[in-house]
């Protein structure tokens, strides 16, 4: 399947509006809309991580949420911007413009 550029824009512009497990799901259902192939797909063309899509769809399949960390890393005198541990950066790589 080849997106568009509209629907590109579409999804991008969705997915930056959105945080967290809402995000996450949002992605996971849009990556499985798009069929076999789709991580990858909305990787490339996107920019979405694919790790993220798969914790996305973890919680779309199971009903239960992942709970982000950020409040037990502030406790542990860790910025929320420090980067994870084990070379995991989630989705630094994504290029949404906030306004």
């Amino acid at each position: 399947m080849e997106l568009t550029d509209e629907l590109k824009a579409f999804l991008g512009e969705t997915a930056c509006t959105l945080k967290g497990s809402v995000r996450r799901v949002f992605m996971a259902r849009a990556v499985r809309d798009l069929g076999a192939g789709g991580q990858r797909l909305a990787e490339r063309e996107l920019g979405w991580s694919r790790v993220l899509v798969r914790k996305g769809r973890h919680e779309l399949d199971s009903g239960i949420t992942c709970v982000d960390g950020f409040a037990v890393r502030a406790q542990e005198g860790r910025r929320p911007s420090a980067a994870p541990a084990h070379g995991h950066h989630g989705d630094r790589g994504r290029s949404c413009q906030r306004r």
